[in-house]
């Protein structure tokens, strides 16, 4: 008995032929639970997660574990990009107990839904510190039914802690041009002088924080934050993490030199990371950004766009290697990778000028390998420069940049008859917001942003009753829409109307984020809600306050008001919602800045607007 339906996620689907029995997250699972006494084990994550495959193969698939979940709980199975709500909730819980995070989320739940003990990936039998699957689960079962006041005072005191830890006291104003100096100053203080970004490996590129840096360049003139953000900037698109031959970034390098990368890429950082270059070419004149920004934008058109215009989620990190046997698992990055004899037998006589520039080595070049799965090939990144190369040749760079064209189209068609990666085809309301948003800054890519918009605005909203829904996939729309999909839909409908011209745009985003106000809005306290409290099985209703992979609802709420307010449309109360929600991350902007790098973008510009 498996109950995930054909219309619902790709990772879901992943999912469908486990002999784990399976249930949809909702009322119907909870009431089993209370129906058969059983606790309700929550098993979260995302169809383009390594570890989610993994755990699944090891235990989700293997009919002995199968047989100890079907027999002590009521499974549940939550995308956490179709439910941010549930993923939201108990990635809390799992973070407040263990100190991390991350997926896939392994969660035990009382019947009621209350958590008690969680955790990511857990291996099959004990290994590197974690306990085995298959005994936790045991030992969840005897808890249940030998020790059982035990568990639901744990639950209990675990939910009194959530439900009472995250509400701030609000700052008495707008925190000063002096919040935005001190995150800039932390910035700095963890920049990377000599590989790019923050910090050390591994390496995220959220591009939140560069905008934030950009914004504070326009506001300050400091030609510091400029040379910082565009020294990441070019360091991301020479390294691993960029696609080299396709286009498009990959989600995140494990190493300090963005040279070896988690090979799924996302929709929402194509979106983000395209903004920033197009806003560091335009602080800068540099035409390179724009073709950085060009090619991404190709990228997304051609790999993660329906025939209807609407962007799809992800594509996976893992897929069958070149020739695998029949039976063979996919592994990290086996679309993307070459060995030497490969270049040399596709190229011939331009091999060497490839693998100079692309940094091919004979025995491989991936400076991180902890599981084995890039031995013996080669992570394309731009190791040499093509004057350097064209110098030893004794060849113009022109000449030098012509090879290397050719050179790329041939393996991209060889790169075309691989097994691909796994494409996450379902389409998110909030994800394709931000995409529009790029497609209708990108020159020439205008119609692009028209038709995402035109396909949510057919197929996702409901101009009578005001309702958006979150996912499409298969020809159906479901799930109501959270704040994040309204503001980041918002949004990308502003950046339309400032490409187009076209009011009838703005006029919609002005709906929507009325709506998103009345659904959202705290007026007790400031800020927007992730949910709207509609729904009983969300224990908790929490406001983001991290611009995290993705910026917080709030962030890009305020972002929203403020750009309706320079096109002179602002809705009611829109300065009051401003300045509420910067008092009420007031401590948040001024102590722990590097949290909430696009509210700080918005920081920035309110107090621009001001100075002007």
């Amino acid at each position: 008995m498996n109950l995930l339906s054909s219309e619902q996620s790709p990772y879901l689907l992943q999912h469908a032929a486990n002999p784990v029995h399976w249930r949809p997250w909702g009322e119907e699972a909870f009431a089993a639970a209370r129906r058969d006494d059983k606790l309700v084990f929550l098993s979260v994550g995302y169809a383009t997660c390594h570890w989610c495959h993994v755990m699944a193969h090891e235990s989700f698939e293997d009919a002995g574990v199968a047989a100890v979940l079907n027999q002590h709980f009521v499974c549940i199975k939550v995308d956490r990009e179709e439910r941010p709500d549930v993923d939201r909730v108990y990635m809390q819980f799992v973070q407040a107990t263990t100190g991390s995070g991350g997926w896939p989320m392994s969660v035990w739940l009382t019947p009621d839904g209350r958590p008690f003990y969680g955790g990511t990936y857990f291996p099959p039998a004990e290994r590197w510190g974690k306990p085995g699957f298959r005994d936790l689960l045991l030992e969840m079962a005897r808890l249940w039914v030998e020790e059982r006041e035990r568990v639901q005072r744990a639950a209990e005191s675990v939910g009194e802690r959530l439900a009472l830890g995250g509400a701030p006291e609000p700052a008495r104003s707008v925190p000063g041009v002096e919040a935005l100096d001190g995150a800039v100053r932390d910035f700095l203080a963890s920049h990377d002088s000599r590989h790019g970004g923050f910090g050390g490996a591994p390496k995220f590129p959220r591009p939140s924080e560069l905008l934030f840096l950009l914004a504070e360049h326009r506001r300050t003139g400091s030609r510091t934050l400029l040379d910082v953000v565009t020294h990441t900037l070019e360091a991301m698109a020479a390294g691993g993490m960029r696609d080299q031959l396709g286009g498009g970034f990959h989600r995140y390098s494990v190493d300090a030199r963005w040279r070896v990368p988690h090979f799924e890429k996302m929709l929402y950082d194509q979106a983000q990371l395209v903004l920033a270059y197009l806003e560091a070419a335009r602080a800068t004149g540099d035409a390179a950004f724009i073709d950085v920004a060009d090619d991404t934008l190709r990228y997304v058109q051609r790999e993660m766009t329906s025939e209807d215009g609407a962007f799809f989620s992800a594509e996976d990190a893992d897929s069958l290697p070149p020739g695998a046997p029949a039976g063979a698992h996919a592994s990290e990055g086996a679309f993307y990778l070459w060995s030497m004899d490969d270049v040399e037998r596709l190229l011939g006589p331009d091999a060497h000028v490839f693998c100079e520039r692309y940094g091919v080595e004979r025995g491989g070049n991936a400076l991180s390998d902890p599981h084995g799965e890039f031995t013996g090939r080669n992570i394309l990144y731009q190791a040499r420069p093509i004057e350097d190369i064209a110098g030893e040749a004794g060849q113009s760079a022109d000449d030098v940049a012509s090879v290397l064209g050719r050179a790329r189209q041939a393996l991209l068609r060889e790169r075309g008859t691989r097994p691909r990666p796994q494409l996450d085809d379902k389409v998110l309301t909030a994800w394709n917001g931000l995409m529009i948003a790029a497609f209708a800054r990108g020159p020439g890519f205008l119609e692009a942003a028209r038709a995402a918009a035109s396909f949510v605005r057919a197929r996702m909203w409901d101009p009578a009753t005001g309702r958006l829904l979150r996912r499409f996939r298969n020809g159906h729309a479901a799930i109501d829409a959270f704040a994040e999909d309204y503001a980041c839909l918002v949004f990308g409908l502003i950046e339309l109307f400032e490409a187009c011209g076209d009011r009838a745009w703005l006029d919609w985003a002005l709906e929507l984020q009325r709506r998103q106000d009345e659904l959202f809005w705290d007026d007790e306290s400031g800020g927007w809600f992730s949910t709207d409290g509609r729904d009983a099985t969300i224990l908790w209703r929490f406001k983001d306050d991290y611009d995290g992979a993705e910026p917080a609802a709030s962030s890009v709420a305020v972002h929203n008001l403020l750009a309706f307010e320079r096109h002179g449309v602002s809705p009611d109360g829109a300065r009051d919602k401003v300045e509420r929600t910067f008092r009420l991350v007031g401590e948040r902007l001024t102590r722990m800045g590097r949290a909430v790098p696009m509210m700080l973008t918005a920081l920035s510009a309110w107090h621009a607007s001001r100075a002007r």
